[in-house]
């Protein structure tokens, strides 16, 4: 076995062996608590508990005295197989143990694992001792809510998170990363900068631009247009609602409904809000007879869709109920799919770059065991997958079996500065919607034939895409994205004419910029066009206007003074229009 896969597995199973530590922990605690479960999972572990009283943060310090004590006893882990009977009374008091001991095949024996005189439920494995387990590479992080297995129907229960690795060393870098997530989530820098809020109260999952967000929003999606027509693309609108005969013929209303809203009755039909863009857009192809020289066609659109999605899942911009998805279908003909293929991999790549995502991985899925479509064309198909990525010279893996039963696809991941992974563009045939819809077109030989329907998004979601650019920029956005590119500040109100002026000027030339008029001093105006990391702020006093320049300082505290407007203005014009970071030269 590799060495990073026995590190790995050494790894994990020292997590799982702190969860049983730290539930132990959690008892001496309040003996009354009830156990559910406690995996180890990337990064860490977690246990679930039924408690007798909410916990506080000081409790945590409390337990993880307790588990340091419980490891300095050099307690081993004996594994123990009993009958399900024998089971039943060793967790005669621990309702969730007698849960999972029910679902336990009655020919099979039970795991236990004893550590000492407290014993669990559990496969294992575990470290043979707690004398392996570092007490100073460990921490519990947080507290959070949980359903039992996950069903919101079920009980809510309180988690414990930790986090614990080898050594002190490997503690310390993984609790900086967080400390390096937390100044980048987007949930609190959308609040600071004030781009977008959410509401539990009006629903929840549901975004609410605000003004600074909104000019974001269209920013991209200015570009997004003006680039799909440059790439030969079309644009398309599509209702919010359909029929259920559209969800039943697409199979949505078989294998997602529970991701959909009820119906509407209207017209003695039922009407579901959509959840996908794609049925739509074969109903616009569906409105003539296609013959093959009327394709390939590009359809795009940025189509606002609804799930529902669970209320534990739902986390910020990342998952939410209503977005608006960076939709795009192709309808092809067998001879034209390679070529297509390679076209929309290569503009995907181009908008990711566009935005400054330099390090992208590909990941390509095959075939799954259960699918639709002949195994040529799944082979055809994933050739022509395989043959664009290696055409682009990009790094890619293969996910065996990974691909949806109606199509193999390619995800484009790109990483952000601390090394995070997000999965963005999608590009994804579809075998299984042309048969559901008995899509035609007529080839040279008059043949009614079956098009290729390939569906793409390049940056995903709306939403979703504007959370990862708030997170990989920490919210300091490139000039050309950030909602105010300028923010003037003069000195005194007797330079507030000055301010104006070359406010105008500014403008006049296309430009985002502010002048801060207010009566507040100078040193608190400097503060907020910090905090809202504004590119360029412009310090106007005396100097300035009798020499007719400005002093600029950027984001990040770089100053120039003395500087002449239209010297500014060709820098600004420049790194705007190559989409440059601000310090990229």
């Amino acid at each position: 076995m590799p060495e990073k896969n026995i590190q790995n597995e050494k790894l994990n199973t020292v997590r799982h062996s702190f969860s049983h530590v730290m539930a132990e922990a959690v008892l001496m605690l309040l003996p009354k608590a009830k156990l559910a479960i406690g995996p180890a999972i990337e990064n860490g572990f977690y246990y679930d508990f039924e408690l007798p009283r909410q916990l506080s943060p000081e409790d945590l310090n409390v337990i993880t005295e307790n588990m340091k004590n419980i490891i300095s006893q050099k307690r081993e882990f004996v594994r123990k197989e009993v009958s399900k009977e024998e089971a039943r009374k060793l967790f005669k008091d621990q309702k969730y143990k007698l849960q999972l001991i029910e679902d336990i095949p009655d020919t099979e024996t039970v795991s236990v694992y004893d550590q000492g005189g407290f014993i669990d439920l559990c496969r294992g494995p575990h470290v043979k001792s707690t004398s392996e387990l570092n007490p100073n590479a460990f921490k519990l992080l947080s507290i959070a809510g949980a359903y039992w297995r996950g069903n919101e129907h079920n009980e809510m229960l309180t988690r414990i998170y930790g986090t614990a690795f080898l050594t002190p060393k490997d503690l310390r870098a993984y609790l900086q990363f967080l400390e390096d997530v937390e100044k980048r989530d987007h949930r609190k820098l959308g609040k600071d900068l004030d781009l977008f809020s959410l509401h539990e109260e009006a629903g929840p999952g549901l975004v609410y631009w605000h003004p600074r967000g909104a000019l974001m929003r269209q920013i991209i999606e200015d570009f997004w247009r003006k680039e799909h027509y440059k790439n030969g693309y079309d644009m398309v609108y599509t209702p919010h609602v359909g029929k259920s005969w559209l969800w039943e013929t697409s199979g949505h209303l078989d294998f997602y409904k529970e991701s959909m809203y009820s119906p509407m009755e209207m017209d003695k039909s039922d009407y579901y809000v959509k959840p996908m863009n794609c049925p739509f857009h074969i109903m616009i192809y569906q409105s003539a007879k296609r013959s093959y020289r009327d394709l390939p066609f590009r359809w795009a659109e940025l189509g606002t869709v609804y799930r529902y999605e669970k209320a534990g899942a739902l986390h910020g911009l990342m998952r939410v109920r209503g977005f608006t998805q960076d939709d795009g279908h192709l309808f092809v003909t067998p001879e034209q799919m390679d070529d297509e293929i390679k076209k929309v991999l290569k503009f995907g790549l181009k908008m990711l770059r566009s935005f400054g995502f330099k390090d992208i991985h590909a990941y390509i899925s095959t075939k799954p065991e259960k699918s639709v479509g002949e195994a040529e064309k799944w082979d055809a198909a994933t050739n022509a997958l395989m043959n664009a990525v290696k055409e682009e010279g990009l790094d890619f893996d293969i996910d065996e079996g990974g691909g949806a039963f109606y199509g193999p696809k390619i995800d484009l991941k790109i990483k952000d500065a601390i090394g995070r992974e997000w999965q963005l563009s999608t590009v994804q045939f579809d075998f299984n919607l042309p048969e559901r819809f008995k899509l035609t077109f007529t080839d040279k030989d008059g043949i009614e034939k079956r098009p290729y329907m390939i569906h793409r998004a390049l940056l995903g979601s709306i939403e979703r895409f504007f959370g990862t650019l708030i997170e990989f920029y920490a919210g300091a956005f490139p000039p050309w994205l950030s909602p105010e590119q300028v923010r003037i500040i003069p000195v005194s109100e007797k330079f507030n004419t000055y301010a104006e002026k070359i406010e105008d000027e500014l403008k006049n030339k296309g430009f985002r910029v502010k002048s801060d008029l207010s009566d507040d001093r100078m040193g608190n105006k400097i503060r907020i066009s910090a905090s809202l990391k504004i590119p360029y702020t412009l310090i106007l006093g005396e100097k300035e206007e009798s020499e007719s320049t400005i002093s600029v300082r950027y984001r990040g505290g770089k100053q120039k003074n003395g500087l002449l407007l239209s010297d500014f203005i060709s820098e600004l014009e420049d790194i705007v229009e190559k989409k440059e970071q601000l310090g990229e030269k």
